[in-house]
């Protein structure tokens, strides 16, 4: 039986108070796991212009799932009876983090806004929210090891689908994600159409995803998670599943013609490659690698050149140098509000310009604490998975543990080349993994009481049976 299949700490009873125990393995009809599962299936398998009527774009399907999250994470702090047992060092990060946006959000207030600049800040605050419930809920809500790599599976095969839809789309030269429309929702903007590039006909494209860069990094950051079901999943069928999803997953990234792609793809397989694997699975995924390069030379003769020569050129490029005009427009208004910035979300493309850079616009946006409280979520991150790897024995656990690493390097180095929170379906896979660092960091706890997460409640429940 594979190490996944049933981890031996999800046997072990959870003190919940006094002399009441109960089983890490109890199921409810709903629980966290399932609702997070069915958020990243909505947030991968539908077009991401696709919202609720008469809303923004925080009006996603899987957006609104997020929000209910957090609705139910607040829920469970407001009582004492309700409170979840054990501690948990990602509450404080998120804590940390929206006081820096709502200090930002008064900084901006006092500033006075235009009526743009106004919205703006109610949409990210709004955002945030949901981001955040992500974060507490996959950190304090998964209740165990089984439940996580359920909610790892979901993710996988949502990937593997955003992969199909990409590969669909370049091979039939058909935008198939503008005829996904669904009764009850509607398209709030155009799908992202198919925009040339290179010579020999060539065009990007972007599965389900609002941009060409968003498509190419969450393809990235899923490349781990397949070789790591390729390797640990409980059987034989499901480990060749996984690798034929990974095979997809690392062959559409070409095809959104995209550096900050690459780029993503060699950190999150160099973070793997030092932190994860042995000589053996080194050499089967240069393979496996070899094997796509080749493939794609001969199904897309000039892609491969495309990529490399944008790597070659990029001292040219109006898409850098364009990037690099607009320190100038930073400096002077970072000089202006250093601390807490000009309000989160003021920064209007339609007002002022795009800023391809998270962290420049972090910076601008909400200040040295806006910027600092995002970094510290990444780091928190990194650090709790780095724990949960040093901890753990098993080779299934480490692995899933560097993956996640993975997940949270790439998105600091891809974070300076686009302005990542802009794009929902990449800043709610960076809030699965920030909440997933937390989870194994609590899985892998020493204390048998700090690795459940069951509310105190849930006690009245077992003593009345």
């Amino acid at each position: 039986m594979s190490a996944t299949a049933l981890h031996p700490v999800d046997l072990e009873p959870s003190l919940l108070t006094g002399h009441t125990y109960t089983t890490r393995r109890r199921r409810t009809v709903v629980d966290p796991a399932t609702v997070m599962s069915m958020m990243v299936c909505l947030l991968y398998c539908l077009p991401a212009p696709l919202i609720v009527p008469e809303l923004t774009y925080a009006g996603r399907p899987a957006l609104l799932t997020a929000f209910a999250l957090w609705c139910w994470w607040l829920t469970t702090r407001l009582n004492p009876r309700l409170v979840m047992v054990g501690p948990q060092p990602m509450r404080w990060v998120v804590f940390a983090y929206l006081v820096s946006i709502l200090l930002s959000y008064l900084a901006g207030l006092a500033r006075g806004l235009t009526t743009l600049e106004a919205n703006g800040q109610d949409f990210t605050l709004i955002v945030t929210v949901q981001f955040l419930g992500v974060v507490l809920m996959a950190a304090d809500g998964i209740p165990n090891w089984e439940r996580l790599n359920g909610v790892l599976r979901v993710y996988l095969w949502s990937a593997g689908f955003m992969a199909v839809v990409g590969l669909l789309q370049a091979s039939l030269k058909v935008n198939i994600v503008a005829y996904m429309t669904f009764p009850g929702l509607q398209l709030k903007s155009d799908v992202a159409d198919f925009q040339p590039r290179g010579a020999g006909g060539l065009f990007r494209v972007a599965g389900t995803a609002t941009h060409y860069i968003e498509f190419s990094t969450v393809m990235a950051m899923a490349v781990p998670f397949a070789i790591h079901f390729a390797r640990f999943a409980p059987t034989r069928n499901a480990r060749l599943a996984a690798g034929i999803v990974g095979v997809l997953v690392t062959a559409a990234i070409p095809f959104a013609i995209s550096r900050t792609g690459v780029l993503a793809l060699g950190i999150a397989i160099a973070v793997m490659f030092l932190a994860a694997w042995d000589w053996r699975t080194r050499y089967n995924v240069l393979i496996v690698g070899g094997a796509v390069v080749a493939a794609l030379m001969v199904v897309k003769p000039g892609l491969l050149g495309t990529l490399k020569s944008m790597f070659a050129t990029a001292e040219n490029d109006p898409s850098i140098t364009g990037r690099t005009d607009d320190y100038a427009y930073v400096a002077q208004w970072f000089s202006e509000r250093p601390w807490l910035g000009r309000g989160p979300g003021t920064l209007i493309p339609d007002l002022y310009l795009i800023l391809d850079s998270q962290w420049l616009y972090s910076l601008v946006t909400c200040g040295i604490v806006g910027a600092a409280a995002f970094a510290a979520l990444h780091v928190t991150g990194i650090t709790l998975a780095s724990i949960a790897l040093r901890r753990s024995t098993r080779p299934a656990d480490r692995h899933l543990c560097a993956a996640l690493i993975s997940a949270l390097v790439t998105s600091i180095v891809v974070s300076a080349t686009f302005d990542s929170l802009g794009f929902s379906t990449f800043a709610f896979t960076l809030a699965l993994m920030s909440g997933l660092c937390g989870a194994v960091w609590r899985f892998s706890h020493p204390l048998r009481t700090v690795r459940t997460s069951y509310v105190r409640r849930q006690s009245e429940y077992l003593q009345s049976d």
